[in-house]
């Protein structure tokens, strides 16, 4: 039963001429399948319906030719062909009663259109602003130029009313929509009508929401997204400006959907920023105006979702990243299931699958994006087959995730980690600076496994492969983790770097570990994730004098695909940390390294008292190979399979673990598929000649 507490959150509540069941709003968000895999998207939001949100959103959806943002793939609704693609998302979206919604995106300053080649538009003539620092310049819209936008708004939301949507947002948030784009002063440079003045600024926004109002509003609700502030100084769209817009504006939209004025601000991660980050920003706003209003900030407590709204600060619960790593959030909350809730740790892990054109990934929920592809969902699995005991050796991501879903499937799980605590590397990394979220990734896992009565778990437990062999289990699972190696091998090296053993040497294995250096310390990072500077950071606050060296012309280089790379370099320079970019390191001496130049190899030696080496990592796949090595015996010990899985395996993200340990599971006593893809993909279809 619900938490009478909970009652506010699953109030029907109105959105212009439609009426949303609950107060559960998925905000827009992308997913890495956008055009290229329609079928996967419709299903992923499918899910979310069946799991109780009441308001589902697809992505951004590319509207008109002349604004597309390729490399990334997101939706295009470019021409009537469009449309039964999309249609299958807002019939899927609808299956439980959900409102469905479309985004429909204008990129202006950041389309730089690389796939049509058609010249950008813009408010101004300005340089395009992408991710990827495309040379292009956009031509600034003249009046007809405008006039042709405003029909092709329009034309889209016809198209959208066509495939079933409820609700239409219109882009202008985090610095990507023609919307923002006309409202800042950063990006509207124009002396006509629609420049200079708050009011004239805001022209373009009033004449489209009139013009589709007149073609779909009787039917369809319209929202407008709008930037909280802009965080780029006095000419920036500010949240003062922001306020004064709306009170300008007050019932301009059916409601306002408030985000912050750049992605990394408003998604930024859980490292830098906490569950309703962005209250003080929109704190207020709901009394400028007789709409409703969705904001976002990672909800994951139940509490702080009631606590926006009976404050009056939120009418809907905005959700992206929690709406991924727990589609099932709003019925677990109707049901009273409040510990079943996988919350999202803020990882942003979910945001690569865009930016890479990758496919999305969830460290909490290893299914997203594979409802389709692979049949995955993320509270229904198939029963086990003919075999009944499954062993897992070693308790890190990988490992409890392939325990979880193998004992939900009905199979008998014994579960065996060395250490006395269980959660592996989870277990380590949460106790690093800014991680500590990251320890929901064993905790929801520990618990679930807890209540069941078919999982024992045994921790401070090594096993040899004398031990597993006399066991009698029919499935073993080696998901024995992996560790930091010291020798420096990894991209730059791919032999040990030459090194003097007087000077110390520490692994991330050492650190977390509690073994930390002091003085002078170098760390040399070349794995270009989070490690790097996450220990940097670790150095810094116990007092050691920390220059960071890499050789990638950015500090942790991928973490720009999770939106955090610019807040690693500030908050490491706001340490004290010295910063030494396109710098690798060539051979550890006695007294300090050597380093060289990534692209001339110039030389130059740096003191230190120790070296912090971020490099690559080993799997531990010595009790693999030991089973391995003795396969004829397997039969009279009553084993089946022996796989290995996770870092074990291939050292990778801990997103990647949790799929291993899932994936583990779900092909447990599965038949043998030979050559055959795992999963389904769309296939282009071709065009008449």
């Amino acid at each position: 039963m619900r938490d009478p507490r909970y009652d506010i959150l699953f109030q029907p509540q109105k959105i212009g001429p439609v009426t949303a069941k609950n107060r559960f709003y998925q905000v827009p968000h992308c997913n890495g399948g956008g055009y290229r895999d329609p079928s996967a998207a419709a299903a992923m939001r499918g899910i979310k319906a069946q799991g109780g949100w009441g308001v589902i959103f697809t992505e951004q959806t590319e509207m008109h030719h002349s604004s597309e943002i390729t490399p990334f793939i997101e939706l295009r609704l470019w021409e009537d062909q469009d449309i039964p693609s999309i249609a299958k998302m807002a019939a899927a979206m609808k299956t439980h009663g959900a409102l469905a919604g479309i985004q429909l995106a204008y990129s202006g300053i950041n389309g730089p259109n690389m796939y049509t080649k058609e010249v950008p538009l813009a408010p101004s003539a300005l340089p395009i602003r992408t991710f990827t620092n495309d040379p292009v310049q956009a031509r600034a819209m003249d009046k007809t130029d405008i006039r042709n936008l405003r029909r092709w708004f329009v034309t889209a939301a016809k198209r959208s009313q066509t495939a079933g949507f409820d609700l239409i947002c219109l882009y202008g948030a985090h610095g990507f929509g023609i919307f923002q784009h006309f409202l800042s002063r950063a990006t509207n440079q124009r002396s006509d009508e629609y420049g200079g003045s708050l009011e004239n600024r805001s022209r373009f926004a009033r004449e489209v929401i009139a013009d589709m109002r007149d073609a779909v509003g009787d039917s369809m609700a319209l929202t407008l997204r709008v930037s909280l502030d802009e965080s780029i100084g006095a000419l920036g769209f500010s949240n003062a400006e922001v306020r004064d817009f709306i009170a300008m504006n007050a019932d301009l939209p059916d409601l306002w959907d408030l985000a912050m004025g750049t992605w990394e601000d408003c998604s930024g991660p859980s490292r830098f920023k906490p569950e309703a980050a962005q209250e003080v920003w929109v704190s207020g706003i709901r009394a400028l105006s007789s709409r409703p209003v969705v904001g976002v900030g990672r909800f994951t407590s139940p509490d702080v979702m009631v606590r926006m709204i009976t404050s009056g600060t939120l009418d809907f619960i905005g959700c992206a990243r929690p709406s991924i790593a727990d589609p099932f959030l709003p019925a677990k909350i109707d049901a009273g299931r409040i510990e079943d809730i996988r919350e999202c740790i803020g990882c942003n892990i979910c945001i690569t699958g865009d930016m890479t054109q990758g496919m999305g990934r969830c460290t909490q929920n290893p299914t997203w994006m594979e409802e389709w592809r692979r049949g995955w969902h993320p509270e229904q699995i198939a029963t086990k087959g003919k075999s009944d005991s499954v062993l897992i050796i070693g308790s890190g991501p990988a490992g409890l995730e392939a325990a979880l879903a193998a004992s939900s499937r009905g199979y008998d799980v014994a579960l065996a980690e060395a250490r006395e605590v269980l959660g592996g590397r989870v277990a380590r990394e949460r106790l690093l600076p800014g991680l500590s979220a990251w320890g929901r990734v064993a905790d929801y896992r520990l618990y679930q496994l807890q209540q069941r009565a078919n999982v024992q778990l045994y921790p401070a437990s090594t096993l040899s492969a004398d031990d597993i062999m006399g066991f009698g289990f029919q499935h073993i699972c080696v998901a024995t983790g992996a560790l930091w190696r010291a020798d420096g091998v990894a991209r730059q090296h791919i032999t040990p770097l030459p090194a003097d053993p007087r000077l110390p040497v520490f692994t991330p294995d050492d650190l977390m570990q509690g073994r930390l250096p002091s003085g002078q310390v170098v760390i040399y990072d070349d794995d270009h994730y989070y490690m790097g500077g996450v220990l940097a950071e670790l150095c810094a606050q116990k007092g050691c004098a920390v220059t960071l060296i890499t050789p990638s012309a950015f500090v942790s280089d991928w973490t720009a695909n999770t939106l955090e790379q610019a807040a690693i370099h500030r908050r490491l320079v706001g340490l004290g940390v010295k910063i030494l970019l396109n710098t690798g390191l060539a051979a550890i001496h006695a007294d300090g390294v050597e380093t060289n130049c990534s692209y001339t190899d110039a030389r130059a030696r740096l003191g230190c008292d120790a070296v912090v080496m971020v490099a690559s990592r080993i799997g531990n796949d010595a009790l693999y190979h030991a089973l391995q090595a003795r396969t004829a015996d397997w039969a009279d010990a009553g084993i089946r399979s022996v796989k290995l899985i996770g870092d074990a395996a291939a050292p990778a993200p801990i997103a990647w673990a949790t799929f291993a340990g899932h994936r583990y599971a779900r092909e447990l006593d599965a038949p043998d598929i030979g050559d055959a893809l795992p999963f389904r993909r769309e296939v282009t279809a071709l065009a008449a000649d």
